[in-house]
């Protein structure tokens, strides 16, 4: 079976989740007899290929991808729907000749594929790895850090969200910048939303901006429709877009992941405990609330050890290396993939301080399957892997108070850690999660 997986950005130059989820799938499909093709794309404003769309191997997977710098976004429309990539997605597809497309994600490809597939009798089936079907940032988060549960009626805090998110850009109009401030992004939009229904700010910029956001979750519920079969790994995800229109058959699917689940070497008695991070240094990953509590741990019984990009958001990092100064925090680095094993190996325990709705990040499921136990934000996409007590612990979402009382009774009882790591575990492998979406697939096939 040909099998052509569409993913927003992949190998070697993006090697987060959602491109590790649809490198595990290729693999395991290749390894199975199939033939798959990763279809991606270069970001606009990343360095530009010599050709709209270019082919490369990556680890023996073939590769097609699209440029997107030849295609900018015009438009916020252009960010989900973009009718300009319709004839070069139409060619590719009929050069590629898939007897099934998996999408992983949608960005740069946009929902004209999902159109695009159709017209060709093309079956489309998805896997939701965040909230890009309805929710503007993807992420659930209001534009006053609050979390969200979705559009309402108005759409008038996806335009909080928007205006919130430009309000730093250069050349950001003078209600943009006002939206800095978090509690004005509400209001604003309200303002916006009558504002564009007045007579005379019905036509121009100003108006079809308000209708790209206020016509987003619309258009694509409307386009998902043209899903044949959706994998949810979470039921959080899954119950998120049932509630915000999703109608087409779910089939929960739980992520997998590949380690050597041996057990952890015993440590040496009275050794500081080593609590690690890794993932992107991020606001919205809450790096600075762990370094916040770990910094009001007693002196000399813990470790801190933070792997990430360090020029992801340089302003950013500056801030927490300045916390961090004098405290027993290390900051190093990325590592390859293939060393995520070695990293969990040197840790007790993993912490993921996330302010917004993770949904089952592989690193997490990998923590687990080294036997490392985890430290979570009290949000759905965490919890529903976490035991208490028995693979980690849960604090309040954004509490550094809350997070210090965990530490607190993790470095007051360190033998506990050797106990919990007895008692964390996930056996689930990419095979098993790649045969279970074939068996949709074949479904989706006969029917």
């Amino acid at each position: 079976m040909k099998i052509a997986l569409f993913v927003h950005c992949f190998f070697p130059d993006h090697f987060y989740g959602t491109e590790t989820y649809t490198y595990s799938i290729a693999k395991n499909l290749q390894a199975m007899g199939h033939d798959p093709v990763v279809v991606s794309a270069v970001f606009p404003g990343e360095p530009k290929k010599d050709t709209v769309v270019s082919k490369y191997e990556y680890d023996g997977i073939p590769v097609v991808c699209i440029d997107k710098n030849y295609l900018p976004n015009t438009r916020v429309k252009d960010t989900y729907y973009q009718p300009e990539m319709r004839s070069l997605l139409r060619d590719m597809l009929t050069e590629i000749k898939p007897d099934i497309i998996h999408i992983t994600h949608l960005i740069n490809h946009t929902a004209v594929l999902l159109e695009v597939a159709e017209s060709l009798g093309i079956k489309a089936v998805a896997t939701l790895t965040d909230f890009f079907g309805f929710c503007f940032n993807n992420k659930l988060e209001a534009a006053d850090g609050t979390l969200c549960s979705g559009p309402n009626q108005q759409r008038t805090n996806c335009l909080a969200c928007y205006l919130k998110a430009n309000s730093k850009h250069p050349g950001a109009s003078l209600l943009e910048r006002l939206a800095e401030k978090a509690s004005w992004a509400r209001p604003l939009a309200l303002f916006l939303n009558v504002l564009i229904k007045l007579p005379g700010a019905r036509k121009g910029a100003l108006a079809g901006t308000v209708l790209d956001i206020t016509m987003r979750p619309d258009i694509l519920e409307t386009l998902y429709k043209n899903y044949k079969a959706v994998i949810a790994p979470t039921r959080f995800l899954k119950r998120a877009y049932l509630q915000n229109g999703l109608s087409a058959p779910v089939y929960d699917i739980r992520f997998g992941v590949d380690l050597k689940r041996k057990p952890k070497d015993l440590r040496t008695k009275g050794a500081s405990l080593k609590i690690g991070y890794i993932g992107q240094i991020a606001a919205h990953k809450g790096t600075d609330i762990l370094i916040d509590a770990f910094r009001q741990l007693p002196r000399g019984y813990a470790e801190l050890h933070i792997f990430g990009p360090a020029d992801q958001d340089p302003g950013y990092m500056e801030q927490l290396t300045l916390r961090a100064r004098g405290y027993d925090v290390y900051f190093r680095g990325t590592f390859p993939k293939e060393e995520i094993g070695n990293v969990f190996s040197e840790l007790d325990y993993f912490v993921i301080p996330s302010t917004w709705y993770e949904n089952s990040p592989l690193v997490l499921l990998d923590a687990l399957a080294s036997h490392t136990p985890v430290i979570v934000s009290d949000v759905e996409g965490l919890t529903e892997f976490v035991e208490e007590g028995q693979n980690g612990y849960v604090f309040k979402r954004g509490s550094v108070s809350d997070l210090l009382r965990v530490l607190t009774g993790i470095v007051a009882d360190p033998v506990k850690a050797r106990e919990l790591s007895d008692s964390t575990e996930y056996a689930r492998t990419t095979r098993m999660m790649t045969e279970e979406a074939l068996a949709v697939y074949a479904k989706v096939l006969v029917d």
